[in-house]
Protein backbone atom coordinates (compact mmCIF):
# COMPACT_ATOMS: atom_id res chain seq x y z
CA UNK A 1 0.00 0.00 0.00
CA UNK A 2 1.36 3.55 -1.10
CA UNK A 3 3.20 5.47 1.48
CA UNK A 4 2.57 9.37 1.92
CA UNK A 5 4.51 11.94 3.92
CA UNK A 6 2.72 15.41 3.47
CA UNK A 7 -0.44 16.62 3.97
CA UNK A 8 -2.39 17.39 0.62
CA UNK A 9 -4.10 20.96 2.08
CA UNK A 10 -2.33 23.61 0.08
CA UNK A 11 -3.08 22.06 -3.37
CA UNK A 12 -6.03 22.87 -5.04
CA UNK A 13 -9.72 21.60 -4.45
CA UNK A 14 -10.43 18.82 -7.32
CA UNK A 15 -12.85 21.12 -9.75
CA UNK A 16 -14.94 17.63 -11.72
CA UNK A 17 -14.77 14.64 -13.92
CA UNK A 18 -11.38 16.30 -15.60
CA UNK A 19 -9.70 16.04 -12.17
CA UNK A 20 -11.06 12.76 -10.89
CA UNK A 21 -10.01 11.09 -14.85
CA UNK A 22 -6.25 13.17 -15.21
CA UNK A 23 -4.27 9.96 -12.80
CA UNK A 24 -5.53 7.58 -15.82
CA UNK A 25 -4.79 10.16 -18.50
CA UNK A 26 -1.11 10.71 -17.19
CA UNK A 27 -0.39 7.40 -17.08
CA UNK A 28 -0.83 7.35 -21.32
CA UNK A 29 2.43 6.11 -22.26
CA UNK A 30 4.11 5.76 -26.09
CA UNK A 31 4.86 1.57 -25.73
CA UNK A 32 8.27 3.08 -25.70
CA UNK A 33 7.77 4.01 -22.66
CA UNK A 34 5.90 1.40 -21.18
CA UNK A 35 7.36 0.14 -17.89
CA UNK A 36 7.02 -3.02 -15.45
CA UNK A 37 6.57 -2.21 -11.65
CA UNK A 38 6.47 -5.39 -9.37
CA UNK A 39 5.35 -5.93 -6.25
CA UNK A 40 6.08 -8.50 -3.62
CA UNK A 41 5.73 -9.52 -0.33
CA UNK A 42 7.69 -12.07 2.25
CA UNK A 43 6.43 -13.44 5.81
CA UNK A 44 8.93 -12.46 8.46
CA UNK A 45 9.91 -15.08 11.47
CA UNK A 46 12.41 -15.31 13.83
CA UNK A 47 14.31 -18.65 12.79
CA UNK A 48 14.28 -20.04 16.65
CA UNK A 49 11.05 -20.40 17.33
CA UNK A 50 9.16 -19.43 13.89
CA UNK A 51 6.95 -16.47 15.90
CA UNK A 52 6.36 -13.32 13.44
CA UNK A 53 8.71 -10.41 15.12
CA UNK A 54 6.89 -6.92 16.57
CA UNK A 55 8.30 -3.77 15.56
CA UNK A 56 9.98 -2.69 18.61
CA UNK A 57 11.94 -5.29 19.67
CA UNK A 58 15.34 -5.87 19.35
CA UNK A 59 16.43 -7.18 15.79
CA UNK A 60 12.12 -6.78 15.30
CA UNK A 61 10.62 -5.00 12.21
CA UNK A 62 12.29 -1.46 12.83
CA UNK A 63 15.87 -3.08 13.17
CA UNK A 64 15.75 -5.17 9.92
CA UNK A 65 14.26 -1.73 7.88
CA UNK A 66 17.32 0.27 9.57
CA UNK A 67 19.97 -2.22 8.76
CA UNK A 68 18.63 -2.00 5.09
CA UNK A 69 20.74 1.72 4.74
CA UNK A 70 23.80 -0.14 4.67
CA UNK A 71 22.85 -0.80 1.26
CA UNK A 72 21.58 3.02 0.63
CA UNK A 73 18.32 2.68 1.49
CA UNK A 74 17.04 6.30 3.19
CA UNK A 75 14.24 5.65 5.87
CA UNK A 76 10.41 6.97 5.05
CA UNK A 77 8.74 8.03 8.80
CA UNK A 78 5.23 8.16 9.63
CA UNK A 79 4.39 10.08 13.10
CA UNK A 80 8.04 9.53 14.09
CA UNK A 81 8.16 5.67 13.36
CA UNK A 82 10.37 4.41 10.81
CA UNK A 83 7.32 3.39 7.98
CA UNK A 84 9.31 2.35 5.27
CA UNK A 85 13.00 2.29 3.44
CA UNK A 86 13.18 4.24 -0.29
CA UNK A 87 16.05 3.61 -2.61
CA UNK A 88 16.85 3.20 -6.26
CA UNK A 89 15.06 0.22 -6.36
CA UNK A 90 11.76 1.44 -5.19
CA UNK A 91 10.53 1.07 -1.84
CA UNK A 92 10.49 -1.27 1.03
CA UNK A 93 7.61 -1.13 3.15
CA UNK A 94 5.43 -2.92 5.85
CA UNK A 95 2.39 -5.13 5.43
CA UNK A 96 -0.23 -4.46 8.50
CA UNK A 97 1.92 -7.75 10.42
CA UNK A 98 4.63 -6.85 9.27
CA UNK A 99 5.29 -8.68 6.18
CA UNK A 100 8.29 -7.04 3.97
CA UNK A 101 7.22 -5.52 0.79
CA UNK A 102 9.54 -4.27 -2.07
CA UNK A 103 7.90 -1.69 -4.70
CA UNK A 104 10.34 -2.25 -6.91
CA UNK A 105 11.00 0.22 -9.62
CA UNK A 106 9.32 1.00 -13.11
CA UNK A 107 11.77 -1.26 -15.44
CA UNK A 108 12.14 -1.39 -19.26
CA UNK A 109 12.63 -5.50 -18.87
CA UNK A 110 12.38 -8.89 -17.17
CA UNK A 111 15.76 -9.19 -16.83
CA UNK A 112 16.13 -6.13 -14.54
CA UNK A 113 13.24 -7.09 -12.96
CA UNK A 114 14.21 -10.40 -11.41
CA UNK A 115 17.60 -8.57 -11.37
CA UNK A 116 15.86 -6.45 -8.85
CA UNK A 117 14.09 -9.18 -7.06
CA UNK A 118 17.88 -10.65 -6.71
CA UNK A 119 18.96 -7.31 -5.55
CA UNK A 120 16.47 -7.03 -2.79
CA UNK A 121 16.31 -10.81 -1.53
CA UNK A 122 19.99 -11.01 -1.03
CA UNK A 123 19.83 -6.98 0.81
CA UNK A 124 17.14 -8.40 3.69
CA UNK A 125 18.69 -12.34 4.09
CA UNK A 126 22.14 -10.34 5.14
CA UNK A 127 20.69 -8.12 7.53
CA UNK A 128 18.39 -11.11 8.61
CA UNK A 129 21.40 -13.03 9.51
CA UNK A 130 22.63 -10.53 11.79
CA UNK A 131 19.02 -10.77 13.90
CA UNK A 132 17.89 -14.51 13.43
CA UNK A 133 15.54 -13.54 10.95
CA UNK A 134 14.12 -15.54 7.93
CA UNK A 135 11.48 -14.91 5.51
CA UNK A 136 9.30 -17.17 3.93
CA UNK A 137 7.58 -17.04 0.37
CA UNK A 138 3.53 -18.25 1.18
CA UNK A 139 0.53 -16.76 0.20
CA UNK A 140 -0.59 -16.75 3.62
CA UNK A 141 0.97 -17.67 6.80
CA UNK A 142 0.60 -21.46 7.42
CA UNK A 143 0.46 -21.25 11.40
CA UNK A 144 0.02 -18.03 13.19
CA UNK A 145 -3.49 -16.98 14.70
CA UNK A 146 -4.64 -13.58 13.91
CA UNK A 147 -3.79 -13.01 17.92
CA UNK A 148 0.04 -13.96 17.42
CA UNK A 149 0.34 -11.61 14.77
CA UNK A 150 1.91 -7.82 15.75
CA UNK A 151 0.23 -4.80 14.36
CA UNK A 152 2.26 -2.07 12.29
CA UNK A 153 2.24 1.83 13.76
CA UNK A 154 0.63 3.07 9.98
CA UNK A 155 -2.11 5.36 11.17
CA UNK A 156 -4.31 4.01 8.00
CA UNK A 157 -3.66 0.42 9.15
CA UNK A 158 -5.52 1.01 12.58
CA UNK A 159 -8.26 2.51 10.55
CA UNK A 160 -8.88 -0.70 7.99
CA UNK A 161 -8.23 -3.04 10.90
CA UNK A 162 -11.35 -1.17 12.70
CA UNK A 163 -13.46 -1.02 9.49
CA UNK A 164 -13.14 -4.46 8.32
CA UNK A 165 -15.23 -6.35 11.00
CA UNK A 166 -17.68 -4.08 9.77
CA UNK A 167 -18.07 -5.03 6.11
CA UNK A 168 -16.96 -8.44 6.20
CA UNK A 169 -15.77 -11.69 7.92
CA UNK A 170 -11.88 -12.46 7.05
CA UNK A 171 -10.79 -8.88 6.13
CA UNK A 172 -8.44 -8.94 9.04
CA UNK A 173 -6.82 -12.09 7.81
CA UNK A 174 -6.35 -9.99 4.53
CA UNK A 175 -4.25 -7.56 6.27
CA UNK A 176 -2.84 -9.81 8.62
CA UNK A 177 -2.02 -13.31 7.27
CA UNK A 178 -1.47 -12.85 3.48
CA UNK A 179 1.68 -12.18 1.23
CA UNK A 180 0.94 -11.52 -2.63
CA UNK A 181 2.77 -11.15 -6.00
CA UNK A 182 1.74 -8.07 -8.07
CA UNK A 183 2.80 -6.23 -10.95
CA UNK A 184 1.82 -2.89 -12.12
CA UNK A 185 1.42 -2.21 -15.89
CA UNK A 186 1.22 0.75 -18.61
CA UNK A 187 -1.33 1.40 -21.91
CA UNK A 188 -0.74 4.12 -24.55
CA UNK A 189 -4.37 5.13 -24.74
CA UNK A 190 -8.22 4.77 -23.30
CA UNK A 191 -9.19 2.12 -25.76
CA UNK A 192 -5.47 0.04 -24.83
CA UNK A 193 -5.94 0.20 -21.02
CA UNK A 194 -9.89 -1.00 -21.52
CA UNK A 195 -8.77 -4.17 -23.78
CA UNK A 196 -5.87 -4.91 -21.08
CA UNK A 197 -8.15 -4.07 -18.10
CA UNK A 198 -10.70 -6.76 -20.08
CA UNK A 199 -8.35 -9.67 -20.94
CA UNK A 200 -6.65 -8.77 -17.06
CA UNK A 201 -9.81 -9.40 -15.26
CA UNK A 202 -10.74 -12.35 -17.28
CA UNK A 203 -7.35 -14.30 -16.66
CA UNK A 204 -6.88 -13.20 -13.15
CA UNK A 205 -8.33 -16.70 -12.26
CA UNK A 206 -5.48 -18.66 -14.35
CA UNK A 207 -2.64 -16.25 -12.47
CA UNK A 208 -4.29 -17.18 -9.36
CA UNK A 209 -4.32 -20.77 -10.04
CA UNK A 210 -0.83 -21.00 -11.30
CA UNK A 211 0.60 -19.54 -8.02
CA UNK A 212 -2.06 -21.20 -5.69
CA UNK A 213 0.47 -21.11 -2.30
CA UNK A 214 -1.73 -20.83 0.31
CA UNK A 215 -3.12 -24.31 1.54
CA UNK A 216 -2.67 -24.44 5.62
CA UNK A 217 -4.28 -22.20 8.20
CA UNK A 218 -3.31 -22.66 11.41
CA UNK A 219 -1.05 -25.52 10.82
CA UNK A 220 -3.87 -27.50 9.16
CA UNK A 221 -4.99 -27.89 5.49
CA UNK A 222 -7.73 -25.64 5.09
CA UNK A 223 -9.29 -26.91 2.19
CA UNK A 224 -8.61 -24.99 -0.32
CA UNK A 225 -5.15 -24.35 -2.77
CA UNK A 226 -5.10 -20.24 -2.63
CA UNK A 227 -6.98 -19.04 0.97
CA UNK A 228 -5.08 -16.30 -0.06
CA UNK A 229 -7.87 -15.47 -2.70
CA UNK A 230 -10.78 -16.60 -1.14
CA UNK A 231 -9.95 -14.68 1.70
CA UNK A 232 -10.87 -11.42 -0.90
CA UNK A 233 -14.47 -12.83 -1.63
CA UNK A 234 -15.39 -12.12 2.36
CA UNK A 235 -13.53 -8.84 2.84
CA UNK A 236 -15.66 -5.79 1.42
CA UNK A 237 -18.07 -6.20 -1.42
CA UNK A 238 -17.67 -2.85 -2.00
CA UNK A 239 -14.59 -2.92 -3.04
CA UNK A 240 -13.46 -6.28 -4.66
CA UNK A 241 -14.27 -8.51 -7.43
CA UNK A 242 -14.49 -8.92 -10.77
CA UNK A 243 -16.04 -5.58 -11.82
CA UNK A 244 -18.87 -6.50 -14.44
CA UNK A 245 -18.76 -2.92 -15.46
CA UNK A 246 -15.84 -3.51 -17.07
CA UNK A 247 -16.84 -5.75 -19.26
CA UNK A 248 -19.43 -3.35 -20.37
CA UNK A 249 -19.90 -1.09 -23.85
CA UNK A 250 -18.30 2.49 -22.67
CA UNK A 251 -16.45 1.83 -19.87
CA UNK A 252 -13.48 3.70 -19.85
CA UNK A 253 -11.55 6.25 -17.53
CA UNK A 254 -14.81 8.62 -16.36
CA UNK A 255 -16.44 4.82 -15.76
CA UNK A 256 -13.86 3.84 -13.65
CA UNK A 257 -13.99 7.12 -11.54
CA UNK A 258 -17.78 6.88 -11.24
CA UNK A 259 -17.39 3.24 -9.60
CA UNK A 260 -14.54 4.77 -7.22
CA UNK A 261 -16.27 7.78 -6.26
CA UNK A 262 -18.96 4.98 -5.11
CA UNK A 263 -15.86 2.86 -2.99
CA UNK A 264 -16.54 4.05 0.95
CA UNK A 265 -14.13 6.01 1.98
CA UNK A 266 -11.00 4.93 4.21
CA UNK A 267 -9.11 8.23 5.59
CA UNK A 268 -8.08 11.32 5.10
CA UNK A 269 -4.39 12.29 5.59
CA UNK A 270 -3.64 15.63 7.14
CA UNK A 271 -0.86 17.49 9.19
CA UNK A 272 1.49 14.17 9.09
CA UNK A 273 -1.63 11.97 10.54
CA UNK A 274 -4.69 9.58 9.17
CA UNK A 275 -8.57 11.04 9.95
CA UNK A 276 -10.97 8.07 10.22
CA UNK A 277 -13.21 8.14 7.30
CA UNK A 278 -14.11 4.98 6.99
CA UNK A 279 -17.51 4.11 5.31
CA UNK A 280 -17.89 7.75 4.52
CA UNK A 281 -18.76 9.13 1.11
CA UNK A 282 -16.20 10.68 -1.60
CA UNK A 283 -19.08 11.90 -3.74
CA UNK A 284 -20.01 14.17 -0.03
CA UNK A 285 -16.48 14.71 0.38
CA UNK A 286 -15.96 16.72 -3.44
CA UNK A 287 -19.13 18.75 -2.06
CA UNK A 288 -17.58 19.55 1.02
CA UNK A 289 -19.95 17.80 2.98
CA UNK A 290 -17.61 15.55 4.64
CA UNK A 291 -18.12 14.48 8.25
CA UNK A 292 -14.78 14.21 9.77
CA UNK A 293 -13.31 17.61 7.77
CA UNK A 294 -16.35 19.70 7.58
CA UNK A 295 -16.36 22.62 4.64
CA UNK A 296 -12.84 20.93 3.22
CA UNK A 297 -13.03 19.89 -0.56
CA UNK A 298 -10.84 17.17 -1.95
CA UNK A 299 -7.52 17.60 -3.45
CA UNK A 300 -5.75 15.51 -6.39
CA UNK A 301 -3.55 13.42 -3.64
CA UNK A 302 -6.80 12.81 -1.65
CA UNK A 303 -8.13 11.17 -4.59
CA UNK A 304 -5.19 9.56 -5.27
CA UNK A 305 -4.96 8.08 -1.85
CA UNK A 306 -8.30 7.07 -2.29
CA UNK A 307 -7.76 5.46 -5.60
CA UNK A 308 -5.36 3.32 -3.48
CA UNK A 309 -8.15 1.54 -1.28
CA UNK A 310 -10.14 -0.61 -3.88
CA UNK A 311 -8.94 -3.78 -3.84
CA UNK A 312 -10.52 -5.78 -7.48
CA UNK A 313 -8.50 -8.37 -8.96
CA UNK A 314 -7.31 -5.83 -11.25
CA UNK A 315 -7.16 -1.96 -10.37
CA UNK A 316 -6.33 1.20 -12.51
CA UNK A 317 -4.39 4.31 -11.55
CA UNK A 318 -1.94 5.68 -13.76
CA UNK A 319 -1.13 2.40 -14.16
CA UNK A 320 -3.00 -1.33 -13.92
CA UNK A 321 -2.02 -3.21 -11.13
CA UNK A 322 -2.83 -7.78 -11.51
CA UNK A 323 -3.36 -8.91 -8.48
CA UNK A 324 -4.42 -12.12 -8.51
CA UNK A 325 -1.14 -14.07 -7.19
CA UNK A 326 -0.24 -15.22 -4.18
CA UNK A 327 3.25 -14.72 -2.67
CA UNK A 328 6.23 -16.98 -3.68
CA UNK A 329 10.12 -17.74 -4.01
CA UNK A 330 11.98 -16.01 -6.35
CA UNK A 331 11.30 -17.88 -9.40
CA UNK A 332 7.67 -17.15 -9.21
CA UNK A 333 8.38 -13.07 -8.26
CA UNK A 334 9.81 -13.63 -11.89
CA UNK A 335 7.51 -15.52 -13.15
CA UNK A 336 4.26 -13.38 -12.52
CA UNK A 337 5.44 -10.17 -14.70
CA UNK A 338 6.80 -11.98 -17.47
CA UNK A 339 3.24 -13.64 -17.52
CA UNK A 340 1.59 -10.44 -17.77
CA UNK A 341 3.94 -9.17 -20.06
CA UNK A 342 3.83 -11.55 -22.53
CA UNK A 343 0.19 -11.27 -22.54
CA UNK A 344 -0.48 -7.55 -22.71
CA UNK A 345 2.53 -5.82 -23.76
CA UNK A 346 2.69 -7.56 -27.25
CA UNK A 347 -0.36 -6.48 -29.82
CA UNK A 348 -0.51 -9.92 -31.26
CA UNK A 349 -0.47 -11.68 -27.93
CA UNK A 350 -3.14 -9.41 -26.56
CA UNK A 351 -5.36 -10.03 -29.36
CA UNK A 352 -5.34 -13.52 -29.00
CA UNK A 353 -5.48 -13.71 -25.54
CA UNK A 354 -8.80 -11.99 -26.05
CA UNK A 355 -10.11 -13.81 -28.78
CA UNK A 356 -9.90 -16.65 -25.88
CA UNK A 357 -12.41 -15.05 -23.17
CA UNK A 358 -14.07 -12.65 -25.25
CA UNK A 359 -17.50 -14.79 -25.21
CA UNK A 360 -17.32 -15.75 -21.39
CA UNK A 361 -21.00 -14.54 -19.59
CA UNK A 362 -20.04 -12.42 -16.75
CA UNK A 363 -21.77 -15.81 -14.67
CA UNK A 364 -19.05 -17.72 -16.15
CA UNK A 365 -16.47 -15.19 -15.36
CA UNK A 366 -18.14 -14.96 -11.68
CA UNK A 367 -17.58 -18.94 -11.13
CA UNK A 368 -14.12 -19.34 -12.19
CA UNK A 369 -13.21 -16.78 -9.76
CA UNK A 370 -15.11 -18.21 -7.13
CA UNK A 371 -14.10 -22.31 -7.89
CA UNK A 372 -10.35 -21.39 -9.00
CA UNK A 373 -9.33 -20.93 -5.12
CA UNK A 374 -10.30 -23.96 -4.41
CA UNK A 375 -9.64 -26.34 -7.63
CA UNK A 376 -6.86 -24.10 -9.14
CA UNK A 377 -6.20 -25.88 -12.60
CA UNK A 378 -8.67 -28.71 -12.33
CA UNK A 379 -11.40 -25.69 -12.54
CA UNK A 380 -14.16 -26.27 -15.22
CA UNK A 381 -13.81 -23.92 -18.56
CA UNK A 382 -16.63 -22.13 -19.52
CA UNK A 383 -18.76 -24.19 -22.04
CA UNK A 384 -17.18 -27.57 -19.92
CA UNK A 385 -14.19 -27.23 -23.06
CA UNK A 386 -11.54 -28.49 -20.54
CA UNK A 387 -9.94 -27.26 -17.62
CA UNK A 388 -7.77 -24.05 -16.32
CA UNK A 389 -4.94 -26.56 -16.97
CA UNK A 390 -5.96 -26.53 -20.88
CA UNK A 391 -6.38 -22.90 -20.87
CA UNK A 392 -3.04 -22.15 -18.84
CA UNK A 393 -1.01 -24.31 -21.30
CA UNK A 394 -2.92 -22.10 -24.19
CA UNK A 395 -2.40 -18.75 -22.53
CA UNK A 396 1.70 -19.51 -21.88
CA UNK A 397 1.87 -20.13 -25.68
CA UNK A 398 0.59 -16.94 -26.50
CA UNK A 399 2.72 -15.36 -23.28
CA UNK A 400 5.96 -17.00 -24.94
CA UNK A 401 5.21 -15.42 -28.52
CA UNK A 402 4.53 -12.11 -26.76
CA UNK A 403 7.89 -12.36 -24.90
CA UNK A 404 9.75 -13.52 -27.68
CA UNK A 405 8.44 -10.61 -30.12
CA UNK A 406 9.13 -8.39 -27.74
CA UNK A 407 13.08 -9.64 -27.96
CA UNK A 408 14.48 -7.84 -25.22
CA UNK A 409 18.13 -10.07 -24.52
CA UNK A 410 20.07 -10.06 -21.77
CA UNK A 411 24.01 -9.68 -22.08
CA UNK A 412 24.02 -13.63 -22.57
CA UNK A 413 21.91 -13.26 -25.67
CA UNK A 414 18.84 -14.87 -24.16
CA UNK A 415 15.34 -12.94 -24.42
CA UNK A 416 12.41 -13.31 -21.82
CA UNK A 417 10.71 -16.36 -21.91
CA UNK A 418 12.90 -18.24 -19.77
CA UNK A 419 11.19 -16.54 -16.52
CA UNK A 420 8.11 -18.88 -18.07
CA UNK A 421 9.47 -22.25 -17.25
CA UNK A 422 7.96 -22.20 -13.34
CA UNK A 423 4.60 -21.71 -14.69
CA UNK A 424 5.48 -24.22 -18.19
CA UNK A 425 6.59 -27.15 -15.62
CA UNK A 426 3.04 -26.18 -13.40
CA UNK A 427 1.10 -26.82 -16.09
CA UNK A 428 2.65 -29.64 -17.60
CA UNK A 429 2.52 -31.53 -13.99
CA UNK A 430 -1.34 -30.18 -13.83
CA UNK A 431 -0.01 -29.35 -9.91
CA UNK A 432 0.11 -26.17 -8.74
CA UNK A 433 2.16 -25.01 -5.93
CA UNK A 434 -0.45 -25.67 -3.03
CA UNK A 435 -0.90 -28.99 -4.34
CA UNK A 436 3.16 -30.05 -3.18
CA UNK A 437 3.15 -28.45 0.31
CA UNK A 438 -0.10 -30.66 0.67
CA UNK A 439 1.41 -33.44 -0.47
CA UNK A 440 4.49 -33.12 1.72
CA UNK A 441 2.00 -32.23 4.42
CA UNK A 442 0.74 -35.16 4.46
CA UNK A 443 4.12 -38.23 3.18
CA UNK A 444 7.23 -36.56 4.34
CA UNK A 445 6.55 -33.61 6.94
CA UNK A 446 3.58 -36.70 8.79
CA UNK A 447 1.54 -33.66 9.45
CA UNK A 448 4.15 -31.52 11.01
CA UNK A 449 3.77 -27.70 9.77
CA UNK A 450 7.32 -26.68 10.90
CA UNK A 451 8.80 -28.14 8.34
CA UNK A 452 7.19 -25.27 6.09
CA UNK A 453 9.30 -23.19 6.75
CA UNK A 454 12.17 -25.19 5.06
CA UNK A 455 11.03 -23.43 1.74
CA UNK A 456 12.46 -19.72 3.04
CA UNK A 457 13.98 -18.06 0.57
Amino acid sequence: MSTRETSSIDEPAIEGMEDLVAPMLRGEKPASDWRIGTEHEKLVYKRKDFRAPSYDEPCGIHDLLMNLREFGWEPVEEGGKVIAMRGEDGTVSLEPAGQLELSGAPLENLHQTCAETGRHLEQVKKVGEACGVSYLGLGMWPDKTRDELPVMPKGRYEIMMRHMPRVGNLGLDMMLRTCTIQVNLDYSSEADMVKKFRVGLALQPLATALFANSPFTEGRPNGYLSYRSHIWSDTDPHRTGMLPFVFEDGFGYERWAQYMLDVPMYFVFRDGKYIDAAGLSFRDFLEGRLSVLPGERPTASDWWDHLSTAFPEVRLKSFLEMRGADGGPWSRICALPAFWVGLLYDQGALDAAWELVKDWSMEERERLRNEVPRLALDTRLPGGTGTMKDLGREVLGIAHGGLAARARLNSSGDNETGYLETLDEIVATGKVPAQRLLDAYHGEWNGDISRVYKYSF
